[in-house]
């Protein structure tokens, strides 16, 4: 009789320590299911997020200027020289431009970790209109490709010297930091970092400062 209780006992604990085994062994699977499928889904929403910032930033301006070009040839003549000059409007389309196809990254799914290694730099573009008036020349110094190369070479000098001056380029860096604040606010919803030059980038105010123009 004491035996036969014995058993039962055993049988019961037996049966209890087998279920809690099964209910252990049960979760410890299911979560890391889970766990797994929640990275698997961050990751797909990053690089999704990514792909959408992947694009052609461009900003426009306009500048305007006008310059005289001179020219003087001169003779085995004291005081007699062959001259040639021209005014010049310049009419110039400038594009300030980021291939943010070229945005490369790390995904660390483990530490929740969004890292940017390299940010496109700008490719600032020059389109000019060159206008001339009051030409003038000689026959011994015409005006020829070779002067109007120069007088181009001239403008796009001028013009990128407007565009220092000006606010196109902080108005394309502006833009710029906008297309990076997304993955910024993205990361940040998700409970992830995003990491820029060895550094956590906490808000706008950072990637501003990192980004150089």
């Amino acid at each position: 009789m004491a035996y036969t209780s014995k058993l039962a006992e055993f049988r019961k604990w037996f049966t209890i320590l087998l279920l809690a085994l099964v209910l252990f062994f049960g979760y410890q699977y299911f979560s890391k299911k889970d766990n797994s499928s929640t990275i698997e889904y961050d990751t797909a929403l990053i690089q999704s997020q990514i792909k959408n910032v992947a694009k052609l930033v461009v900003t426009e301006g306009h500048f305007s200027e006008v310059l005289t070009y001179k020219d003087q040839r001169k003779t085995y003549i004291p005081g007699l020289t062959f001259d040639k000059k021209a005014l010049v409007v310049v009419n110039a389309e400038v594009t300030v431009a980021f291939d943010m196809s070229q945005l490369t990254y790390d995904i660390d799914a483990e530490n929740k970790t969004l890292t940017l290694t390299n940010i496109p730099e700008e490719e600032i573009k020059i389109y000019p209109e060159l206008k001339y008036y009051d030409v003038e020349s000689s026959r011994f110094n015409e005006f020829t490709g070779s002067d109007y190369n120069k007088v181009a070479k001239i403008a796009k000098a001028n013009i990128a010297k407007k565009i220092e001056k000006s606010t196109l380029k902080s108005n394309a860096k502006n833009r710029l930091i906008s297309e990076l604040s997304k993955l910024l606010i993205v990361t940040k919803s998700m409970g992830w970092k995003l990491e820029y030059q060895g550094k956590i980038v906490e808000n706008e105010s950072d990637l501003t400062q990192k980004v150089k123009l």
